[in-house]
């Protein structure tokens, strides 16, 4: 286990990957996981009529087959750190390939409600995975000067992801003339929509096989050699027998990680476990994924055409990719805790505009349903309100809350309390995502006025319980 003859392919793969910018093409290789997390969670946006009158469900039964992929992603998440931790950070990553492959499979040829609900669980657990993964690995092969950065890479992944399969669904719904006509060889174009994803679903596959296992990981494990030449390949020679000594003092432990490790006096678990759950938390709770699940139904209810809510939807995606790029050029200079701090404001404003123009709305009775109808400037205003919101959310809200669960938890706790974590984030992705149809029928008012309270109280939580991480080393993480 000690590793004392040279491994053979550990230096080749850094190598390989890029000699002195390793840990960017690195990065970007694991931040695969992050796209395909973004395609799997936001493909549904175009096919939801199509499912909803092809298998002919209700509003919450539609909810339900919507958010199941959120489901199976919380039961990833939660075995992800174990996975991590036995079996390691690169096997993770291709069990969620496979089930991302599995899942594009089974939801493109789904024949039944149940068959699509079944295999958009499949996706889930790969989303789940990968949004332990993903962080934590980039965390732990990235140099502290520029890991924020790095680390939001996977936010980028995230919201690239979800342009990309926003705009597929729109060229495949526009190519077909509709998310229900066929597309090519008999398959209608919603399908299409989820097949679409085994291209980027062999390539995650296969690129993990061309990069080298973590670090921090190997030293866990044992083997020194190998993880002192990644190491020394990714950071280089100066001061590396300090921070190899340091790395594995932090590490030294009698067992095998677990969940157990998490508990502590703060109700059940360690403070810094429960500071991450509330930043997952809030991070859904501000209702971000509404709009890119279910965007184009929704401005579909105010008065656009199929087609009109679709690029709407696009071009909403091509702005979080945007602000995000503005989050990866400021997060290691200003730091995370600002960024975060700016965010929550801009998001409780836009959200309170949104709550104010669709709660004023003049309503008509559709089929059974109360619809707000925007008059005048409302449609106008309450476009610009979602575009902002994005905005806000993804110079902040959106990548930071990534970067601080992979770098904020100590060294060896930090697959299992990420884990958890996730488990939390996707559990209240789940909640916000089943119950937003019922609430769009009810009241879209009341609907974004609970997410903009959301938002204020994510404000309060940061002023009094984050802590600036910027220019820290992982092993400077404290309990």
């Amino acid at each position: 286990m000690c590793g004392d003859t040279p491994p053979p392919n550990a230096v080749s793969q850094v190598e390989a990957a890029g000699g002195t910018s390793a840990p960017i093409r690195i990065t970007a290789i694991a931040a695969l996981g992050g796209l395909l997390f973004g395609y799997d969670s936001a493909v549904i946006n175009g096919a939801v009529s199509a499912i909803e009158s092809r298998f002919q469900v209700d509003s919450a039964l539609l909810g339900f087959a919507i958010a199941s992929a959120l489901l199976g992603a919380a039961a990833g998440a939660m075995s992800a750190g174990r996975i991590a931790d036995r079996y390691g950070r690169l096997v993770a990553m291709r069990a969620a390939a496979l089930m991302f492959l599995l899942s594009a499979v089974g939801a493109g040829f789904a024949t039944n409600v149940e068959m699509l609900v079944t295999f958009r669980i499949v996706g889930g657990i790969g989303v789940g995975l990968a949004s332990v993964i993903a962080p934590a690995y980039i965390a732990e092969i990235s140099p502290a000067q520029v890991r924020g950065r790095l680390g939001s890479m996977q936010q980028l992944a995230i919201v690239t992801g979800i342009f990309f399969s926003l705009l597929v669904d729109y060229a495949f719904t526009t190519l077909a003339g509709g998310s229900q006509e066929i597309l090519w060889v008999g398959i209608e174009a919603w399908r299409w929509m989820f097949l679409a994803m085994c291209v980027p679903a062999l390539a995650y596959g296969l690129l993990s096989l061309t990069i080298p296992e973590s670090p921090r990981y190997l030293i866990a494990q044992g083997h020194f050699y190998e993880a002192r030449s990644v190491l020394a390949a990714l950071v280089g020679e100066n001061g590396l027998d300090q921070r190899f000594a340091s790395i594995r003092s932090s590490l030294e432990r009698e067992t095998q990680p677990s969940i157990r490790d998490l508990k502590g006096t703060s109700f059940g678990l360690m403070p810094i476990v429960w500071i991450g759950i509330g930043l997952s938390v809030f991070q859904q709770f501000v209702g971000i994924n509404v709009i890119f699940y279910y965007s184009s139904v929704l401005w579909q209810a105010v008065g656009f055409d199929e087609s009109s809510s679709l690029q709407i939807t696009v071009m909403t995606s091509v702005v979080n990719i945007a602000t995000t790029l503005i989050a990866i050029v400021y997060i290691d200079r200003v730091g995370r805790r600002p960024l975060l701090i700016v965010g929550s404001v801009g998001m409780a404003v836009t959200l309170a505009t949104m709550a104010f123009i669709f709660g004023t709305a003049s309503t008509i009775v559709v089929d059974g349903v109360t619809t707000p109808q925007l008059n005048g400037l409302q449609g106008p205003i309450a476009l610009v309100a979602a575009n902002l919101f994005v905005v806000a959310f993804g110079m902040s809200w959106g990548p930071v809350v990534w970067v601080l669960l992979g770098e904020t938890f100590p060294n060896r706790i930090r697959a299992a309390a990420l884990s958890l974590a996730a488990c939390a984030q996707w559990a209240a992705n789940w909640l916000i995502t089943v119950t937003f149809p019922s609430m769009k029928d009810f009241s879209l008012g009341i609907a974004y006025g609970f997410y903009a309270v959301c938002a204020v109280l994510s404000l309060v939580f940061v002023l009094r319980w984050v802590k600036e991480t910027k220019g820290l080393e992982l092993e400077a993480m404290q309990i």
